[in-house]
């Protein structure tokens, strides 16, 4: 699943970047900055992991849209990774 560079949630334009240095600096894959619209992805991961990175985001990002200002990160964890899991087997691609 490529990864896009931008994705519309809710009628907003997410942007999505490549940090380097995000996971050795922060101890962070990936991160959401709501007040830019944007999702930092760290660039030293494998392509797969980058891909369940980019859906743990995006999932933070949907649920902050929705009107989810606190959310629980097992939460997200636990649905990112079957979501993940669903659309990549399932080659699911609208």
């Amino acid at each position: 699943m490529p990864i896009p560079l931008q994705v519309n949630i809710a009628g907003i334009d997410y942007t999505v970047h490549y940090q380097e240095g995000l996971l050795k600096t922060h101890s962070l894959m990936g991160q959401v900055i709501y007040a830019e619209s944007k999702i930092d992805i760290d660039a030293s991961m494998s392509k797969s992991k980058k891909e369940q990175v980019f859906i743990h985001e995006l999932v933070h990002a949907m649920l902050n849209e929705a009107g989810y200002d606190e959310q629980d990160e097992e939460m997200v964890n636990r649905l990112s990774i079957v979501l993940y899991q669903v659309l990549k087997q399932n080659d699911l691609k609208f």
